[in-house]
Formats: C-alpha cells, structure tokens, sequence
C-alpha cells in the first residue's frame, strides 16, 4: 500500500500571517478546500481565495473572547480519523465530518510577551491553547495528516505544494517531529514562567538550534552546540570553531566584562596567561602578552575596544585561535585576516543568561552564575597597614582576575597588570609557587606587587612566601578560623590585606 498522500483539505489558523498568502495561493490553484478561523480567514479572503470559515462547519460560534474556536469534534475528528481504520471512517461519515489532510498553524508569542514585561494578565491570555491541541493532533497522525507547526517548515511546505501536494511518511513523521519539539519548547517556557517564584524545583530547559561541531574536547568525542551564537557574535573570518574554542569564548567574554577601562586579554583552557589595562590598547595588548607569551601561542584574544591598526599590526605576529573585540578599524580587521584560519568575531550587545547548568552522574547541577565583585569600596582592611591607593588599584584588578581562573588559584598583579597566576592546583601553597615561578621565569619583578586568592588562607605559609618574594598588599574573602595567624604575619612585616567576604571557586 503506497504510504504517498495528497493533500485535499486544509486547515490554516495561525498568528503570523508572513508568506501564509503564497501557500493559500498554492492550495487554491491545486484546488484544496481551506478551512479558516478569525483573522486568518478574513486575511485570505481578502487574497480574493476561497475560504470556509471554521463555524460554519461545525455550526458553532467562536466563543469567550476566542478562547475557544477550533476546540470541537468535527475539527479534531477530522485531524485524528485513521483512513485505513473502518471504524474512524464510518464515524466520519455518521457524523458529517470531513478530513483534513494538512494542518498549518502557529502559536501565540508567549515568550516574547513575557520578554516585553507584559502584564501576567496579557501573559496569560497568549497561552495557546487551541493552536497547541491542533498541533498535536495533526503530529499525533502523522501517517494521514500533514503538519506544519512553524514559519521556519513554509519553505517544506511550498515545495510541496510545487511538487503536486502530495507528501511520503518521511515527511510527515519529520515534520511530526518538528511538531511536538515546537510544542514541548512552548510548555517548558509555559512552566517557567509559573515556576519563576515557586519552591517546586524541576529542571526545564529547551534550547535550539543545534549545531554539530567537528567534535567535542577531543577528536574522540562528538560534540554539539545547542544555542544561536550568531546572537552573540558576527564571525568575520577563520575556521569552523571548535568544542574548546568555544568554551574559551565564554570565559574571555566573562573576564571582559568585569574591565570598563581599555584592557586586552589573552586566555588559554578557560584561564587569562595575560591581561593588562592600559590607556592606549597597542600598550595593554603588549603588555598582555607579556605576561606570559609562552602560553599566548594559540590562544584566545579580547578586548573591549575596537581593535585599531598597530593593536592588529602586534596580534599579527602571534599565532592566536580567535579574536574578539566589538568592532575592528577597517586596515585593522584586513591585517587579521591575512590568516586564513584566524577566527575574527564582533561582539554583539546581548545579555547573558544569569543561571549555569552542567551534566553530573545521571543529573544536572544549576547555580547562580557568579556575578558578585567586589570593590576597594567594600574591601575591608585586616591589618595595622593600609592599603596605598595604588595597591588598592592593583588589588581590585587582581581580584577580577582570580574570580575567573579556576581553583585553587592565586593572582600576582602589578601596574594594573597579570605578572602571573597559579590555577587549578590542589594546594593554595603549590598555586603561590606556582605564579611566583611563572613571573620570575617572564622577568617580572614581584617587589611592590599583590596577591589574591579566590578562598581564604588556612594557614599563614602563603602570606609568608609571598613576602619573601616581594609582595607587599593580599586581598582574600576572609572567613578562615586562623584568619588571625595571616593577619598578624603581614602586621608583623609591613604588608597590608584587605578582606572581601567573597569567595570565588571556579571547577
């Protein structure tokens, strides 16, 4: 038995009337009867179609304010009648109610209602509750009925039509598909949004479109992107970008955002080997890389200006993965393109998503994202010094940097630049030795420099190494039972801490 079926009648009822007027043109030339509702039939009468109004049909008026219109046996039996089914067909017929071959239907704009800070009343009134009962019913019988359930199918659909109307299971158990992820997408925002203030925790999330990339952290592993980066970014140039790129994107563009002065930084696996804050943005990105240009080798580029022509004449002499900025100097943006796979990308204004949710064991972790910083006007001094202005500068700076490195970690800063950092250890004493190592190793003099941690000290052995090698000023979240032993090291040497109440673990 062929599985092929024409379509002979259809059903149209949407909230969006874009290009609805070439597939009723369509329908009618191949001599399909449409059905209609409210404005969507008054819009294809006025194309001079042929339209049957829903009512007429079933002999009922649209009632309570249009909440209820197509809610009625003769629509939904016509939609879900099996035609290889006696039974349904001898029902049909019993009670004059015809088939309907294609169903073609939107949804009310919930989300962006709710996005407009309408009133719940408003909100309330876009819930669709017609249009999601024909959406169903039509994926439900998918093996009869096509369905189209989004503006993104009316190209599908068009061809279609060109192609004589007629539709295979394929395509109608793709489009069914397609159906029921337009219909669970609206219900999870349906649910967030009742969900916004209660205490009930279930975790609802639906995200689109999907991106496959070439694979995931490794070649091994396949990986896939779920979300419109084009919303975030133009890409300008350069390769396909990968798993890690990515996931470098995401924590420069974090780093970034916490800097209003002219800064650049470079950022390698999810943490900064250099950032710098400098009047002029050649001298910040200079002073960036010096920070460690082992690391810069491939890395991760950003800054918070546009990128200018002797900024772009540096970056070039450094083989980089990708580099962001919010807007390029035309003689700028063609030096960085003479790489054929550099990937050059504008930064577009868009907020970001305030929550964070990761896999785990055979669940899902979600948090609040970390927006807390502090500054030296609520860093609160711990020791008999006071911080110099300067300190607190290079204080304030340092304690951006180490909210976004992952832990342990400490930061050494200076001039309102990372001399270095020691990241991801097991001991905040191996994280110190580590950053202290790394500097020396690039030429940095540690004399007159501060330290921070992103969690308190449990002992004083971190102050104390970092004494000897020249730091003079420590900021840290405080919190520790031997708080006391720290402080009273720095009193009894000179150094000043000051303590933010704060701390910033970051796995």
């Amino acid at each position: 038995m062929s599985t092929k079926k024409k379509i002979n009648t259809a059903l149209i009822s949407v909230y969006h009337k874009d290009r609805v007027d070439e597939i009723c043109t369509k329908l009618s030339e191949s001599g399909v009867r449409i059905l209609s509702t409210g404005g969507t039939k008054s819009f294809i009468e006025e194309l001079g179609i042929a339209v049957t109004a829903v009512e007429e049909m079933t002999s009922y008026p649209s009632i309570l304010g249009g909440r209820v219109k197509t809610l009625h046996p003769k629509i939904f039996g016509g939609i879900l009648a099996r035609r290889d089914e006696t039974s349904d067909i001898e029902q049909m017929k019993q009670y004059s109610i015809p088939e309907i071959d294609l169903v073609v239907v939107d949804l009310y704009p919930f989300e962006s209602t709710v996005a407009s800070g309408a009133s719940e009343t408003d909100v309330i009134e876009k819930i669709d509750i017609g249009g999601i009962s024909l959406i169903r019913a039509a994926a439900k019988n998918y093996k009869d009925v096509v369905i189209v359930s989004s503006q993104e199918q009316y190209s599908q659909l068009l061809e279609i039509l060109k192609n004589g109307g007629e539709t295979s299971l394929e395509e109608r158990k793709e489009l069914a598909m397609r159906a029921f992820h337009i219909s669970s997408h609206y219900d999870m925002a349906i649910f967030r949004y009742f969900n916004r203030n209660s205490e009930f925790k279930a975790f609802k999330q639906s995200v689109y479109p999907a991106k496959v990339l070439r694979y995931g952290e490794n070649p091994h592993q396949q990986g896939i992107f779920y979300g419109n980066f084009d919303q975030l970014f133009d890409q300008l140039h350069g390769k396909e970008i990968s798993y890690n790129n990515l996931l470098d994107i995401e924590a420069a563009i974090y780093l970034i955002d916490e800097f209003e002065e002219t800064t650049f930084a470079i950022l390698k696996h999810n943490n900064a080997c250099g950032i710098a804050s400098r009047p002029k943005l050649v001298d910040a990105y200079l002073d960036a890389l010096a920070g460690d240009p082992v690391s810069a080798f491939g890395g991760i580029l950003i800054t918070n200006q546009t990128i200018d022509k002797p900024t772009a004449d540096e970056i070039d002499k450094l083989f980089c993965e990708v580099v962001i900025a919010p807007s390029y100097a035309k003689e700028a943006l063609e030096i960085l393109k003479s790489r054929k796979n550099r990937i050059i990308l504008i930064r577009k204004e868009c907020e970001l998503p305030t929550r964070q949710f990761r896999s785990l064991l055979n669940g899902i972790l979600e948090q609040d994202r970390d927006l807390s910083m502090e500054s030296r006007k609520v860093m609160k001094p711990a020791t008999k010094r006071l911080a110099t202005e300067s300190e607190l500068t290079d204080l304030e700076f340092a304690n951006k940097l180490v909210k976004h490195s992952k832990s342990n970690t400490i930061v050494l800063a200076k001039n309102k630049q990372l001399m270095a950092s020691g990241v991801g250890q097991t001991s905040r004493v191996d994280a110190l030795r580590q950053a202290i190592d790394k500097a020396k190793n690039f030429g940095f003099k540690l004399e007159g420099g501060v330290m921070s941690s992103d969690a308190f000290f449990p002992f004083p052995d971190c102050v104390e190494i970092a004494h000897e090698a020249g730091i003079k000023a420590v900021v840290q979240p405080g919190g520790s039972i031997r708080d006391k032993e720290s402080i009273d090291y720095c009193d009894a040497h000179s150094m000043a801490m000051v303590l933010t109440g704060v701390r910033h673990f970051k796995h």
